[in-house]
């Protein structure tokens, strides 16, 4: 039973960024912006939210940092691909590469070093239940927001006008404009949003989830999180709960490691992106459900006037 109850609990932090992740770029999606610099928003952040953590030792400073480095980015990403209608594939896949340089370039003289030890966190009461308890409530509590920012995104697109306007521009940029409303301004700023959530998704990789820092340490997590908009067919919900499937293969090659099964450790580190590819086949074996459900203008340049 115990082992169960630190299964879950590891596949709840495991998830976590990928979630935090996930929502941010869903996010841009749902304004019609392709932003493939994931992972190198993730990398810079986690060295800025690893460095502002040691120097200070604040998780809160921490976090902070991560949400500046991912939003600072994502504005310069949005910066070229909706001011000079850059290519949003090929910018999005330059920003990924500098944030893997910058991270290492950056980040040498933090390399091996750890974060002091934290207190642990739990929920009162409820961490004293059996089984429940060990697995759902002695949880970091980036893990709670994340759930209760699922929450705040299906509110936000669902049932405010601010987010049905975002959901126009996704949908039909033109049209948008045409009313009135200010496409690239409204998309700039769901841009920098989403990187500022992936900056928070890398600052929980090196201050909470590892806590350390080394060079590549999102480790292929921010293509995980965009293939999971397309897993969940653009909706929060299904974004959550991807994010712990994945993280709960991930764990599970730890658990089949611990159990003694004898399989090669490479092959076990493969699962979660094995996962992933297995995933986008079965998806992609329906186009038409892709088609239905993602934003029409998606990856597409918006130019007024023309």
């Amino acid at each position: 039973m115990n082992e169960i109850a630190l299964l879950i609990a590891a596949t709840l932090a495991s998830g976590t960024p990928l979630a935090i992740a996930g929502m941010g770029l869903l996010l841009n999606e749902k304004a019609g912006v392709l932003n493939l610099g994931a992972e190198g928003m993730m990398l810079v952040a986690a060295i800025a939210g690893f460095a502002a953590a040691f120097t200070t030792g604040s998780d809160t400073l921490a976090f902070l940092a991560g949400a500046a480095a991912g939003g600072l980015l994502a504005a310069a990403f949005g910066a070229l691909v909706i001011w000079l209608n850059t290519n949003q594939y090929a910018t999005g896949l330059a920003v990924s590469l500098f944030g893997y340089g910058f991270s290492a370039f950056v980040g040498v003289e933090f390399v091996g070093k750890k974060l002091a030890e934290r207190s642990a966190f739990e929920v009162p009461l409820l961490a004293d239940i059996p089984l429940l308890g060990p697995a759902l409530f002695k949880q970091h509590p980036m893990v709670y927001l994340a759930i209760g920012l699922m929450f705040a995104l299906i509110w936000f697109l669902y049932r405010s006008r601010a987010g049905l306007v975002l959901r126009a521009i996704g949908e039909s940029p033109e049209s948008a404009h045409a009313l009135g409303y200010k496409v690239r301004w409204i998309r700039l700023g769901a841009v920098i949003a989403g990187g500022a959530l992936c900056g928070v998704a890398g600052a929980f990789l090196s201050v909470v989830y590892a806590p350390l820092w080394v060079e590549g340490l999102v480790a292929g997590r921010g293509w995980i999180a965009l293939a999971l908009t397309t897993f969940a067919t653009w909706r929060p919900v299904r974004v959550l709960l991807g994010a712990y499937l994945f993280g709960g293969v991930t764990m599970l090659q730890f658990a089949l490691q611990g159990a003694g099964v004898d399989v090669s450790s490479q092959l076990l580190a493969m699962l979660p992106y094995l996962a992933t590819i297995v995933v986008l086949a079965l998806i992609s074996r329906n186009p038409a459900w892709i088609r239905i459900n993602m934003p029409a203008s998606l990856g597409k340049s918006f130019h007024p006037g023309t």
